[in-house]
């Protein structure tokens, strides 16, 4: 770029995107920046607040155009994760060196965002088109886009496929996108005994040893080989807790988590009773805690996700692999409503400092973006 000071429209709607700073739960200026893009684009706002402490209060927008079938939806969110550390300048003051543009934000997700809407500005298909926006990725996830589409159904409002901005790409912009990903269950095990002095193990009962038997048989366990579309389940322990700062006392609880990244072929909740029966073989008084955050699922590859690689290789010459890799997102909750696949920007630079995204890019975004919603409300 000659002039970092004129910027094309997807990389100044990013910007601008960038300088509202909206660290999860997301709420007010943010919202405030993106309702003035859409506004004079024809699209109805509906912002509104869910939930409370200690999760919240989130914002959340629903902005739509037009009416009728088909629906085509786009989901994104405006918060971001905290700065952190290893910035060159202000992580919410963005700035253009070289062909870059750098801001806590400009790949998850809001050069996305920035991208959608100038494809928006420049198109006027039959149909529906709508944004399902939320403030609340990043964090709990509680009051996000599940209030959004509590919203949708009672304005009964159904899309008939939606498309999630989330950073797909690795190496090249559309060389990867997503039509599936792993459900996820954190599960917190508590094994109570009673504190004693070890010189008296008899009046004692040590609660460690029916812990350690309980994982060391989670430890063995295989949950499957994996599927067509996905990588093998997996167990991890990911904390053990026992907090006995003495060494002469045996303790009165030993505690443990658990993550477990499933594919279709389990149910949160499955595991969850799974992992208890374990447990309540060696310690049938302990209580075990399943939080399921996302079921797994899967948009089988068909014309959905043919149609969004048309609209890549059409722009790029790249015909991009269909994957159902990485972390969680809330396309897990839209995949209740209608098919759903992610596409977006090169995912290198998410979450770290210097958080950056070529200007090229959320241009030729734009310009995927824009004809994936020709061919969707052809």
């Amino acid at each position: 770029m000659n002039d970092p000071t004129i910027l094309p429209q997807p990389a100044a709607l990013t910007k601008a995107l960038i300088a509202a700073e909206s660290v999860t739960p997301a709420r007010g200026a943010v919202f405030d920046v993106l309702e003035a893009m859409l506004v004079p684009l024809g699209f109805t706002i509906d912002r509104f607040v869910s939930g409370g402490a200690p999760d919240g209060p989130v914002e959340n927008m629903l902005a739509v155009r037009g009416t009728g079938g088909p629906h085509f939806a786009f989901a994104g969110h405006v918060d971001v994760v905290p700065a952190g550390t290893g910035w060159t300048a202000g992580p919410f003051d963005p700035v253009v060196r070289g062909d870059m543009l750098y801001g806590r934000g400009a790949v998850d997700m809001k050069g996305a965002i920035g991208a959608f809407v100038a494809a928006a500005a420049t198109i006027q298909p039959r149909g529906t088109l709508s944004l399902v926006i939320t403030g609340d990725e990043e964090g709990p996830a509680i009051h996000g886009t599940r209030a959004l589409i509590e919203r949708m159904a009672a304005r009964d409002l159904k899309p008939d496929l939606c498309l999630v901005g989330e950073p797909t790409s690795v190496n090249r912009l559309g060389d990867m996108i997503k039509i599936g990903r792993r459900g996820s269950v954190n599960i917190w095990i508590d094994v109570a005994g009673r504190q004693g002095h070890v010189a008296y193990p008899h009046l004692a009962d040590n609660p460690i040893p029916r812990l350690i038997a309980a994982l060391s048989e989670i430890g063995g366990v295989v949950l499957d080989d994996g599927t067509d579309w996905f990588q093998p389940s997996n167990i991890e322990v990911t904390d053990l807790h026992v907090g006995n700062g003495a060494t002469n006392i045996i303790p009165a609880m030993a505690s443990a988590r658990l993550s477990i990244r499933f594919n279709d072929r389990h149910r949160g909740a499955d595991l969850g009773e799974r992992i208890a029966a374990i447990v309540h073989r060696h310690a049938p008084e302990a209580t075990v805690r399943p939080v399921v955050s996302g079921e797994a699922f899967l948009t089988e590859p068909g014309p959905f996700s043919s149609m969004i690689g048309d609209a890549i290789e059409a722009a790029t010459g790249l015909r991009p692999e269909l994957s159902t890799s990485g972390g969680t997102s809330d396309a897990r909750f839209l995949s209740r409503l209608c098919p759903v696949v992610e596409f977006g920007l090169l995912n290198a630079t998410m979450h770290k400092g210097d958080e950056a995204v070529a200007i090229a890019d959320l241009v030729a975004l734009a310009e995927i973006y824009r004809d994936i919603i020709r061919r969707a409300l052809a």
